[in-house]
């Protein structure tokens, strides 16, 4: 048996690509049919809604002001940024005798998150547990 040309040249192997591309086309249908998809839990929130028409008075309280700036105002009076500051303001405006005051944080809309959280660490600091937020209800237009 001869299997070479009669003329003396040789011909180029070629790649065949149709079943290439039959064989890929069955392995991406096989991947997208096992590939089995996680759902990524994300953070839900549900952000508390305010009702300003139906509190409990509260008998003793500390009213704590956070401006825009991030100036921080305890019972009107203005005080330093700094958490020790703070915590010394809000330790000088308890009172010596009665239940413990609940510290009420007045903060601006635009008042940075850092300022507020330096409040609720400062009020932790001068041991007082209590604490809330004012809020105001939204207007209707």
């Amino acid at each position: 048996m001869n299997f070479r040309h009669k003329s003396g040249q040789r011909s180029e192997p070629e790649i065949n690509l149709v079943p290439l591309i039959d064989v890929m086309l069955v392995i991406i249908i096989f991947l997208m049919l096992t590939t089995t998809f996680n759902k990524f839990a994300g953070l839900e929130i549900s952000l508390p809604t305010a009702n300003a028409t139906g509190g409990q008075p509260i008998s003793q309280e500390i009213v704590v002001a956070v401006l825009v700036t991030g100036d921080v105002l305890v019972n009107g009076r203005a005080t330093a940024k700094n958490i020790e500051s703070i915590a010394s303001a809000l330790a000088s405006a308890r009172p010596t005798q009665g239940p413990e005051p609940v510290v009420v944080i007045n903060a601006d809309a635009q008042a940075s998150h850092q300022s507020v959280i330096n409040v609720m660490q400062a009020s932790q600091n001068a041991g007082l547990a209590r604490v809330t937020f004012q809020t105001q209800q939204e207007r209707v237009r």
